[in-house]
């Protein structure tokens, strides 16, 4: 029964996950590709990348991360600011305009509201410490994914960028 509550979750969550971003983008004719969506949800889902490390998140050449980077910030959709330790690199940063766009915040906002007034403290608690389990125990990234290093340094510093 566990198995097929979180199946079905997870179908939920990803469904509808595609169906907002799509529908939203699409009704403000953005100009995004679908794959140019995916990699400015991967900037703001990964917080402040590099380039390297959002071409290895990505599992792509440096090359084409870079070029779908610099789509993206010629559509105003992604910022990309030199590192303050590496003169060299860049951090990658979704705009204003893509947050407005997305509008992400705000729907989960309204689930964490919603999932406050149905639920007690003492459950929202445990919820969230169920969730924190999931997140960093359950479903980790291996060992051999180039990814694994940065998304478990994300999980441990603050949700601010960096500089």
């Amino acid at each position: 029964m566990l198995e097929q509550i979180v199946k079905t979750a997870y179908k939920e969550f990803t469904l509808r996950f595609y169906h907002e971003l799509f529908a939203r983008f699409q009704d403000q004719e953005t100009g995004l590709t679908a794959a140019e969506i995916f990699a400015a949800e991967a900037i703001r889902a990964l917080g402040s990348p590099t380039v390297n490390e959002f071409a290895a998140f990505m599992h792509v050449s440096i090359p084409n991360a870079a070029y779908k980077i610099n789509s993206l910030v010629r559509k105003g959709y992604v910022e990309k600011t030199r590192s303050a330790q590496d003169k060299r690199e860049y951090i990658l940063h979704v705009t204003r305009k893509y947050e407005t766009y997305c509008g992400a915040g705000d729907r989960v906002q309204s689930a964490v509201a919603r999932i406050r007034e149905r639920f007690t403290p003492e459950e929202c608690a445990k919820f969230g410490e169920m969730l924190s389990v999931i997140s960093e125990e359950l479903l980790p990234l291996s060992d051999d994914d180039p990814s694994a290093a940065y998304v478990s340094r994300m999980q441990k510093e603050d949700d601010g960028p960096r500089s």
